[in-house]
């Protein structure tokens, strides 16, 4: 049942236009008589009003949303009845949503599509924080408001981790394109749910399409359920290794995997932002909101590259090269994740496919800080980027070491490593620890010696001996230079099962 042009609701907002319709209610555009503004009214249909559980999730919703504070979510003014029916005062976003965007263009320019999924993450983290799951993350659900800036919208489903009133019957909710497979088989939702639907949502808008298609929404769901995405990189050569490793992680069917925060996410998007804006040289429109809104020392990721022309040069041939021959390499041997790019896989090790953010440098007898920002430049399968020490005077470290981590998360029984190093000579043990945070300290009873290096190549295999065991953080823990060094750098290191 519509509500005519004109009605007044609550003495306070005019209606003006339906400007949207659901199966359970219609969006109007209202004028709010007391402020002089533009609103947008969720109103529940009269006939819908009627069942209690429609009711009670269309009531929850307004409460769910009232808590979130986020400049990326659409917050809640108000909320009452009228003549037994519920309505929804919300902020009116003047534009389109994300979907009829993606429509428009087919595939977005990448860093724009990285810039969104950001600010759809953070509306998430902003709920997440709430203890809010969304449960309907899709471009429908995303509205693009005047200054281009991506805002969640339609709470409709969602809930509270600690309430299951209105799961208890196993149904699945949500758009099967973008559900979840823990979601489609009627088990519990969590934050990680809305952050695989955000990683299907990425890759639409680098493709142009959803990932799965059927003859109807359950053989989609089973998809989700059954196969894994296919691989963006095949559908869109061009886009780094580090955005790819995004789409792999969010979307993993295996929750040890996935990313468990939006946080996690959020980051490694963040780093993905610097990376293809160092590749591309420029970037507009809301990218540049969102890139000037990144931490400072992800942003001097893109200084460093722009100060050295020669490895921007040499990044962009390689990229070219890469993109001729993506298609081949793909359909025979491309891999998730970072990828395994300039790996030397035998025929009794094979390359490991790593996380963007997997590296961290590891100074815990220093200032507890060694050229931190760089230390993603380690796995992105980058040959012309580096991590670097800090300068020693004539490579005197004054302490035990220091080093660069990876994180293998969940666990990996690593056989060996590769270093790749344009300053050779220095060396070093290889130090793993299977524990949830790395460990405090060199000492720490936790790091298991599992190889070593004793004098780097420009390209150093070490075989690794973890007694059949599963590491999370592998260490290459640099405790001597070579005569003369006053730094070491390390361009990749290379996992292998």
């Amino acid at each position: 049942m519509s509500t005519p042009v004109g009605t007044v609701l609550g003495d306070r907002y005019q209606i003006d236009e339906a400007i949207g319709r659901g199966g359970n209610s219609t969006v109007y555009r209202a004028h709010d008589l007391t402020l002089e503004r533009w609103v947008a009214i969720k109103m529940m249909h009269r006939e819908v009003a009627r069942e209690s559980e429609q009711l009670e999730r269309f009531r929850r919703e307004a409460k769910s949303v009232a808590k979130i504070s986020s400049p990326y979510v659409v917050g809640v003014i108000d909320a009452d009845e009228q003549d037994q029916t519920p309505y929804i005062v919300l902020e009116y976003i003047d534009g389109p949503n994300l979907k009829q965007r993606i429509r428009e263009v087919k595939r977005l320019d990448i860093p724009e599509a990285i810039a969104f999924a950001i600010e759809i993450a953070r509306g998430l983290e902003a709920a997440h924080e709430r203890q809010i799951v969304h449960r309907d993350v899709k471009p429908q659900n995303v509205l693009l408001d005047e200054d281009g800036a991506a805002r969640v919208t339609d709470f409709g489903i969602a809930r509270q981790l600690n309430d299951e009133s209105l799961t208890a019957d196993g149904r699945v909710l949500g758009t099967t394109d973008y559900v979840s497979p823990e979601q489609a088989l009627g088990h519990d939702v969590t934050p990680q749910s809305d952050l695989y639907s955000l990683g299907v949502v990425l890759f639409e808008m680098l493709t142009g399409d959803v990932p799965f298609h059927g003859e109807n929404q359950v053989a989609v769901a089973m998809c989700h359920v059954r196969n894994e995405l296919p691989d963006v990189r095949a559908m869109r050569p061009e886009i780094s290794s580090v955005l790819a490793s995004v789409v792999d992680m969010a979307t993993s069917k295996d929750l040890g995997v996935r990313y468990l925060t939006a946080a996690e996410m959020i980051a490694d998007l963040e780093q993905a932002m610097a990376v293809e804006t160092a590749r591309s040289g420029h970037i507009t429109g809301e990218a540049t909101a969102v890139f000037e809104s990144l931490p400072a020392e992800t942003r001097r990721r893109v200084a460093v590259k722009m100060t050295h022309p020669w490895r921007w040069l040499a990044a962009i041939a390689l990229g070219a090269v890469i993109a001729v021959g993506a298609f081949a390499f793909v359909a025979n041997q491309a891999q998730r994740g970072t990828g395994t790019e300039n790996a030397l896989s035998g025929s009794d090790l094979t390359a490991v496919s790593l996380r963007a953010s997997a590296a961290q440098a590891y100074d815990p007898a220093g200032d507890g800080t060694e050229h931190d920002d760089q230390a993603a430049f380690a796995v992105d399968r980058s040959p012309s980027t580096i991590w670097s020490t800090e300068d020693y005077l004539n490579g005197n470290l004054a302490k035990d070491g220091v080093g660069i981590a990876v994180d293998t998360r969940p666990a990996l029984n690593a056989r060996a490593i590769d270093v790749v190093s344009p300053t050779p000579g220095w060396s070093a043990r290889i130090y793993g620890a299977n524990t949830a945070a790395i460990p405090s300290a060199i000492t720490d009873p936790q790091w298991k010696e599992v190889g070593s290096i004793p004098k780097a190549s420009t390209r150093t295999r070490a075989r690794l001996n973890t007694m059949g065991q599963s590491f999370r953080w592998y260490l290459v823990w640099i405790d001597r230079f070579a005569v003369g060094q006053s730094s070491v750098e390390v361009s990749e290191i290379f996992l292998y099962r």
